[in-house]
């Protein structure tokens, strides 16, 4: 154990980008929600910090009652199964017009998968779908860029490194001005923060948030569409690499799974795995004087 990032009273707002048939899908197949994941993070490593969720893709969406753009000292925004460039869905345009007021407001983000779609395009940049098609499981062989050396998201994170991920759909354009921190061969953006004015919007394209178990139970989830894009050759198999997956998290020194699944201590150790989110919540603090 090591000790909490921050000790500050931070407020955040954790915003769940799935629609409620997605949770509701989630709860079905055992799928842990991602705010959890945000939650369980925040709880070790910002202990006195409080959270509280909003589902900006349901009808009315509204921040809780009382509260504005300024009571939050962060906001973090999980993934999606919506498709952000599907601009005349009310469920993304309601997300395209917060982000573009939290950027006015200068306020601070933290993305992973869909939140650096969102924040690129939102700020002029591009997103597809990305014509090597989806990236699951852990995203090999990400490597930093020249620029990362001197960015504050990545300060102690290896030169190269594997990562947990899920994704059809990448951007192809940064907005002008931003760089780029981190890329592999399957998705050239896999990080960067977006900035204007005094908003910033650290955004990673895999989920650092994410842990073995999970991401086990989310391609157990996943299966169908696994097996339908050639990944396996059936449902079982799926399910055979998805319960492998929880072994290891039950048992992370066991040679022979870590072997097997090619996984090592930048995917099972948090402290290598979560860097990127330590460093926001750094950022964070920085803000608060």
């Amino acid at each position: 154990m090591t000790s909490p990032t921050t000790t500050a009273s931070h407020r955040f707002c954790i915003v769940n980008c799935y629609p409620a048939a997605s949770r509701e899908n989630f709860d079905r197949s055992d799928v842990g929600h991602p705010h959890d994941l945000f939650r369980d993070v925040l709880r070790r490593e910002a202990p006195n910090a409080t959270t509280e969720i909003v589902y900006i893709a349901d009808p009315g969406f509204a921040l809780p009652p009382g509260t504005s753009i300024d009571d939050f000292d962060g906001f973090l925004w999980t993934g999606s199964d919506l498709t952000v460039y599907h601009t005349d869905d009310p469920r993304v345009a309601a997300q395209i017009a917060f982000a573009g007021a939290l950027t006015r407001a200068g306020a601070a983000s933290w993305g992973s998968c869909w939140g650096l779609q969102l924040a690129s395009l939102v700020a002029g940049g591009e997103v597809a779908a990305n014509p090597r098609g989806r990236e699951w499981g852990i995203a090999r062989d990400i490597r930093l860029t020249d620029a990362a050396r001197t960015s504050p998201m990545h300060a102690g994170k290896p030169a190269a490194f594997d990562a947990f991920i899920m994704h059809l759909d990448e951007v192809t354009r940064l907005p002008d001005g931003t760089p780029l921190l981190a890329t592999n061969a399957h998705t050239p953006v896999q990080a960067a923060i977006i900035r204007d004015g005094a908003a910033a919007f650290w955004a990673t394209q895999y989920h650092p948030e994410y842990n073995l178990h999970e991401m086990g139970r989310l391609i157990a989830a996943r299966a169908k569409a696994l097996v339908r894009e050639g990944f396996f050759p059936d449902e079982d198999a799926v399910a055979t690499y998805a319960a492998k997956m929880k072994a290891l998290a039950a048992d992370p020194d066991s040679a022979e799974l870590r072997t097997e699944l090619n996984v090592g201590n930048d995917i099972i150790d948090p402290r290598i795995r979560e860097v990127e989110l330590r460093n926001w919540l750094r950022f964070i603090d920085s803000r608060a004087g």
